[in-house]
């Protein structure tokens, strides 16, 4: 049984904390121990994102227990109010904010819903029955586009007091609608209809249109709404060429789709209609285009035609199609990857704040190019961005300024990459940052209207009054403009108006309406009075109490008439009036009343609020497996509400079930008699009230019929055991217990193991760890236990295919109580601070402490002084020493005791108070240089007494100030060098050559760096330079070989010139090395080919004074008609491997590094297998998930090559599983004598770990479950903090066929259908030659077909001829031997000039059919004998 969400605060009332109330959150979080349903919409209960709340989250509302659904019709008729009014005034700023409801709210969930409404930042709006200016309510989008067959609508609807009037501008000018009979405006509003059924052009009617609605308090404005007709015009008329290309060549089939409006949807399928598959070689482009990375010579087995589908006319227009011609070689040459788009480099694109950016990149090569992406200085954003297009687009929604920058893609395939850097600029249309709020004062009060809004560029604000600008409005007084802001002050009753802000820059423009008004008012109350609210116990809920007044009144809550006000403890009132009641309890019930009150009166209502039971599955159903043709039935018992009316469904698989005559539905259960394969799938109960309802979910399987094979174990297929069942202790004595269990189904395998765990409720509750192992002959064994433990134990049971699930836990025993027979370990002191010392341990466990209260006396003296001991008791694992002198050992001891006594006398332990920084620095620093690249350093040591702690090294700081070649950027980073101990010289190598060092000393210890010793400053020697850069080699034709070159990143001295070797080549035959040298400024040489057959293997190098450099070596492009043998792909090391792989741990730069670095593994062929690896990088605190493919095999290993970090770290660990092993090996930087331990977990949270002494490598680790995944890592005895990433890996099934039947293998059946063709094919030709008898002239007619009417000849002899040879009625044979499609096949582009036919949306055609295309261009070049397997044997003959 699986509940669906966690059980509510009914069964478990005392165990709920009420949350702290937070004024600033619509949603509050509810206890962590369960999820409270507070609202269907909203989910107030659960913690919600700032975006998120008041609006719901599917994936909470996914896993809400009670999910109310109806209204009583008291809720239904306030509801209904509240709606019509939209929002109604409340008190302070919150007042009169717009009531948005996605659906109906239960009645108890009402006021909660409201004042997370009222919480959220809107409109101030005035009760309809008191004058107000107007207001806009509703209107069109600001591009409008309509379709052309329909009546166009421009809506604008507005309120106010009176009802305001309408009118329209129409491009800046009055629009008189009353001048034209197709326009008119509906009654009170002024929503614009446009008629043709009368006729008329809907173009004619273009243009931007704004709607003024006007009272004599004010005019409120629209958008300028800019209204277009959709248009969808045809393709333009083209025949199009067969395309030839070589197969392996890039191909781009070009859509060029007919503007419309808006754009269409572009798809590609063949002229039958069949959709064209796409992958990462063959896709199409955001353009519309098709590409292909690389032809192949199944891609002319069909044709292509661009397709575009037009929303608003519902309509499909087809492209004439494409027919693709390959030319086949005798091998495709491999090339390295070139982009198709975009072209050249680099590129730039633009994208506005708030949309999705879309960048691609699509590449050709062979082998088809993978596609990579990154952003330069920073990371992807791992929320927003997606992949598409099999990773040639980069989609991220939603931009924000900071998704601006370089962003480059990365295509490479095993021959060589290509980038191409992609510059993004995020421009952004006006946006809000304080839209203007209507504004309700009262008279004499001061107010102020804020219009700020932000962009890129920054938009200028324009303030308007009444539609007209502020500038040549009439003067007011009281109004003071600044900026954004207007300020009124002293406000008196004719100050009443409807203000417009207007923020626009280039990319777009905001225009908000808010209207002034000047009301006195007293209190009054908008929500229906004495209301009855029904909540479920144990809830959060809000009581909404909806006001109105001018001046703004105050609020004030009251419970059964009580005089004190409601604020504090359980309640909280918010500014704007609601009571919310934190968690509700039985003694909340009762009549509240709200009061509130201004200078001009009071008003006041009541609320009633009732108090409900939740409804609870107490008994729910279970997991089942039956036999076909059994009864089942499936338990679901519930506890309600008396008062409220149960209803209890079921459903099937998420679906509402259908109760059959083979099912009987109850109270409490569900009964399904002779149970069938339909049967089969998840069952959920669900019990409900008109408030809320709980869910549990069951899932039954049916087994099939199967009929009984002679031999059980070979014809059944094998599975893990099912779980123990009814653990029972007996033989209950003080220091053992019997535990006995009945075995579960061993699923054909017989059970080899049991494996006994158990569990304590004091230190580690929850936690299973391993107490002992036993035979699978046995169900009963007696258990040895510890001293004051509170024991549960569980079974797992094992056989050779895996473990089973832990059976139920059995009932607890605890045991007598003695004094610890041992004390805790890993005893340290360490100083934190200069001035203290802290002693930890490791804590004793459960088994170990041996009865309550378990303690430490803790003791410590000064080891030279021998002083007196000083002791305290501590509860916990630590205990800081304060006032201690400057790294000074300790003698530490640690005794563990109880109630019962005390453990024996621990060992002494040697501890060291804090270090403080050094105070000197190494002196007399000298620097000599060994060669351009490396010194050596030679410095007098501090002494002992100055370094203040223990000396962990020498470090030098070193950093290049410049390079001795003119206007050459350098990088003044610092860098180090460290020389571990206490020690008088070193060596720093990897300088750079040629250039100003300058270089500092210090002593490190514990604490950190001392003192700087005085700057030296040292120049390197030239040196040998780095390769030269982007080395390419192209053939134009078979005589000359283009070779170019840039010069090396890193000259390390002044260029001389370049070198290069190169060598002809035929295979393995080798011609004469020929050598040429150029200047430093030459980047460019051509070849000129001895002969057209040969290769060549270049090897360039730059010079230097000092010598040649580092070379760089490539060869020159394979002929076209030359078969270039495939290398292996590289094959990426994978970070998990399960069953009998091996697992190493890296980084993605790791991975990057080794697989370029290194040649690729080779690997057995084998059926790909899919793990997941989640690797744990210590530094970053990231987790990535890895997918990879890797081939089983017999003992693969995974060897990632790491540079070890400058820290003291751990890496590279390797885990070589098997089924009940697996051997680990690590490296790390840690000094001689190091200890580490092994740390592991398996599925079932069983933890363990294994102590490994220094160089003890590789460790095995035994007593694995087979088939069973274990995560694991290694981390430093000495500081756990030291840890490598954490493994995942599997542990292979015990059982395997490794003996296949001969007859089942696939080599087997190949070679004998092999044989078997080869003797009918001798048997065929046997029976020609006996047939024609030694006689058979060769026909030479090649191009007449061949028929059955053909005259025999006079000779006797005659062309043997056969139906079944003919070629296909309708088709025609091409050269090469394949047949071409029928030209009679109905081809939606044979009618027509190609894009007059149209289709649509649901694929109907609707154009019009017209003579079909003549084909003769296709006849008399074809041959017209079929080729057939008769033919193939006339030839033999």
């Amino acid at each position: 049984m699986r509940r669906l969400a966690a059980r509510g605060a009914a069964g478990d009332a005392g165990g709920v904390t009420a949350p702290a109330a937070d004024r600033s959150d619509c949603a509050r979080s509810p206890s962590p121990r369960r999820l409270i349903d507070l609202y269907a919409l909203g989910d107030p209960g659960v913690s919600l994102s700032s975006s998120d709340r008041c609006t719901g989250s599917a994936g909470v509302a996914r896993r809400r227990l009670n999910e109310a659904e109806k209204l009583s019709s008291v809720q239904e008729a306030q509801l209904e109010q509240l709606k019509a009014a939209r929002a109604r005034g409340l008190g302070h700023k919150e007042r009169g904010l717009v009531l948005r409801m996605a659906r109906l709210q239960p009645p108890w969930v009402h006021t909660a819903f409201l004042l997370c409404i009222f919480g959220l930042v809107g409109a101030i709006e005035i009760p309809m029955d008191l004058t107000q200016p107007p207001t806009i309510t509703k209107q069109s989008v600001k591009d409008h586009i309509v379709d052309p067959r329909d009546n166009i609508l421009i809506e604008c609807e507005a309120k106010g007091n009176p009802a305001p009037s309408f009118h329209w501008t129409r491009n800046s000018r009055f629009f008189n609608i009353a001048k034209d009979p197709r326009v008119s405006m509906r009654r009170r509003s002024g929503t614009l209809v446009i008629d043709f059924r009368s006729g008329g052009r809907p173009e004619e009617y273009e243009g931007e249109y704004q709607c003024f609605a006007r009272n004599k308090f004010g005019t409120a404005l629209s958008n300028r709404i800019r209204l277009q007709v959709s248009k969808s015009p045809l393709w333009p008329k083209e025949n199009l060429d067969p395309v030839v290309v070589q197969e392996g060549a890039p191909l781009t089939l070009q859509c060029n789709p007919p503007p419309g409006l808006p754009s269409p949807v572009i798809f590609w399928m063949s002229s039958s209609m069949e959709p064209i598959t796409q992958d990462k070689r063959v896709s199409q482009g955001h353009n519309g285009d098709l590409y292909f990375s690389n032809v192949m010579l199944q891609d002319m087995q069909t044709d292509y035609s661009c397709n575009a589908r037009f929303h608003f006319t519902h309509t499909i227009q087809q492209k004439n199609p494409f027919t693709l011609k390959v030319l086949t070689t005798r091998g495709v040459a491999e090339r390295t990857p070139s982009f198709m788009y975009p072209q050249g480099t680099s590129s730039s694109q633009m994208v506005l704040r708030g949309m999705d950016l879309l960048l691609e990149c699509i590449a050709s090569g062979v082998p088809t190019p993978d596609i990579a992406w990154y952003k330069k200085g920073g990371d992807l954003p791992s929320d927003k961005a997606k992949l598409e297009n099999f990773n040639k687009a980069l989609r991220i929604t939603n931009v924000s300024e900071e998704d601006s920058g370089e962003y480059f893609c990365l295509a490479s395939n095993k021959m060589g990459s290509i980038r191409h850097t992609i510059s993004v600029r995020v421009k952004a249309a006006p946006y809000w940052l304080d839209e203007p709020q209507n504004l309700v004062l009262a008279p004499g009060e001061d107010g102020r209207l804020v219009c700020r809004a932000n962009g890129n560029p920054k938009p200028t604000v324009q303030w308007m009054v009444n539609g007209e600008p502020l500038q040549s409005a009439p003067p007011n007084p009281n109004r003071e403009v600044a900026g954004d802001t207007i300020i009124f002050r002293d406000t008196q009753i004719n100050s009443r108006a409807v203000y417009q802000c207007n923020t626009s820059n280039e990319h777009g423009y905001l225009l908000a309406n808010a209207f002034v008004s000047v009301l006195d008012v007293p209190p009054r109350m908008l929500s229906p009075r004495n209301q009855l609210i029904r909540v479920i116990l144990y809830n959060r809920t809000r009581l909404d109490c909806p006001f109105f007044g001018s001046p703004i009144p105050t609020l004030r809550w009251f419970k059964n008439g009580q005089g004190s006000n409601l604020d504090g403890g359980n309640y909280h009132v918010y500014e704007n009036g609601s009571l919310e009641i934190k968690m509700i309890r039985k003694e909340d019930q009762g009549i509240y009343t709200c009061v509130a009150t201004n200078i001009l009166g009071k008003a006041e209502n009541q609320v009633r609020l009732e108090v409900k039971d939740p409804t609870r599955i107490y008994r729910m159903p279970e997991d089942q497996v039956a036999k076909k043709g059994t009864t089942v039935q499936l338990e679901c018992r519930v506890k309600h509400d008396p008062s409220l009316k149960l209803t209890v469904s079921w459903l099937k698989d998420e679906e509402p079930l259908y109760i059959g005559n083979r099912m009987k539905k109850e109270e409490d259960s569900l009964t399904i008699f002779g149970v069938a394969e339909r049967d089969q799938g998840s069952y959920t109960c669900m019990a409900s009230t008109e408030l809320d309802q709980d869910l549990a979910k069951a899932y039954l399987t049916v087994l099939a019929d199967q009929a009984t094979p002679t031999n059980r174990l070979a014809a059944l297929p094998k599975g893990r055991p099912d779980r123990p069942r009814d653990l029972e202790l007996t033989d209950l004595a003080e220091r053992s217990v019997r535990l006995t269990w009945i075995p579960g189904d061993d699923n054909n395998s017989p059970i080899t193991d049991y494996v006994v765990q158990f569990e304590e409720d004091q230190f580690q509750p929850g936690v299973w760890h391993d107490h002992s192992k036993f035979p699978g002959s046995v169900n009963s064994a007696v258990l040895q236990l510890s001293p004051y433990v509170n024991y549960q134990f569980r079974v797992i049971a094992i056989n050779e295919v895996g473990s089973s699930h832990p059976s139920l836990p059995s009932e607890r025993y605890r045991t007598s109580g003695a004094p610890p027979e041992s004390n805790p370990g890993d005893v340290k002191g360490e100083g934190t601070r200069k001035n203290n010392m802290e002693i930890t341990w490791t804590p004793m466990n459960a088994t170990s402490a041996f009865g309550p209260n378990l303690r430490y006396i803790v003791k410590w003296r000064r080891r030279e002084t021998r002083d007196a001991w000083n002791n305290v008791t501590v509860w916990g694992s630590r205990y800081v020493v304060g006032q201690t002198p400057v790294y000074v050992p300790y003698e530490i001891r640690v005794q563990a005791e109880n109630d019962f006594g005390k453990a024996p006398e621990p060992e002494t332990v040697i501890g060291y108070s804090g270090e403080d920084y050094p105070r000197a620095a190494p002196t007399d620093v000298k620097v000599r240089v060994m060669n351009s690249t490396a010194i050596s350093l030679q410095w007098n040591r501090v002494y002992s007494d100055t370094v203040q702690g223990q000396l962990r090294e020498y470090r030098a700081y070193y950093w290049r100030e410049s390079s001795l070649l003119k206007n050459l950027w350098v990088s003044q980073k610092r860098q180090q060098a460290s020389f571990p101990g206490d020690r008088p010289r070193g060596v720093v190598a990897q300088l750079f050559p040629y250039s100003n060092y300058k270089l500092e000393m210090v002593v490190v210890n514990g604490r950190g760096d001392g003192p700087r010793s005085e700057t030296k400053e040292f120049t390197t020697p030239e040196g040998v330079p780095s390769a030269p850069r982007r080395f390419r080699v192209r053939q134009p034709n078979l005589e000359t070989i283009h070779l170019e070159w840039d010069h090396p990143e890193h000259p390390n001295g002044i260029l001389v010139g370049y070198t290069l070797r190169y060598v002809p080549f035929n295979g393995t035959k080798l011609g004469k090395q020929m050598v040429e040298n150029f200047s430093p400024n030459q980047t460019k040489f051509t070849v000129q080919r001895a002969d057209p057959v040969s290769r060549y293997r270049f090897t360039l190098s730059a010079r230097t004074q000092v010598g040649s450099g580092e070379a760089v070596t490539e060869e020159s492009p394979a002929p076209p008609n030359e078969a270039t043998p495939t290398a292996a792909p590289p094959t990426w090391p994978p970070t998990t491997v399960g069953a009998t792989g091996a697992v190493s741990s890296t980084d993605a730069t790791a991975l990057v590094a080794t697989t370029e670095a290194t040649a690729a593994p080779t690997i057995p062929t084998a059926a790909p297998t899919t793990t997941v690896a989640t690797t744990t990088t210590s530094t970053t605190a990231a987790t990535t998930t890895t997918t990879t493919e890797s081939p089983p095999a017999t003992t693969m290993r995974t060897k990632i090559q790491e540079s070890a970090p400058d820290e003291q770290s751990i890496w590279n660990v390797t885990v070589l599983p098997n089924s009940k092993w697996a051997n680990i090996t690590w490296k790390h930087n840690f000094g001689p004598g190091t200890d580490f331990v092994v740390e592991y977990i398996d599925s079932n949270h069983t933890k363990k770990t294994v102590p490994v002494k220094a160089q003890a490598q590789p460790i095995q680790l035994t007593d694995l479950y087979p088939g069973m995944t274990y995560t694991l890592r290694v981390y430093s005895r000495d500081n756990e903090g030291v840890s490598s990433t954490i493994i995942t890996f599997m542990t292979s099934t015990a059982y395997t066929n490794n003996q296949a039947d001969i007859a089942t293998q696939g080599w087997f059946i190949g070679l004998m259908c092999a044989i078997a063709l080869l003797v009918l094919i001798l048997l065929i030709v046997c029976f020609i030659k006996r047939s024609r008898g030694g006689k058979y002239p060769v026909r030479e007619k090649k191009d007449v077909p061949l028929g059955p009417e053909d005259p025999k000849e006079e000779d006797g002899s005659f062309d043997y001829s056969d139906e079944d040879n003919k070629p296909l009625q309708g088709s025609q044979t091409s050269l090469d031997g394949t047949i071409k499609q029928q030209e009679s096949d109905d081809s939606l582009v044979d009618y027509g000039e190609g894009g007059e036919g149209q289709f649509n949306e649901d694929g109907s055609f609707i154009g019009q059919y017209t003579v079909k295309k003549d084909k003769d261009e296709t006849e008399g070049n074809e041959s017209s004998e079929a080729t057939s397997p008769v033919n193939a044997i006339y030839s033999l003959a």
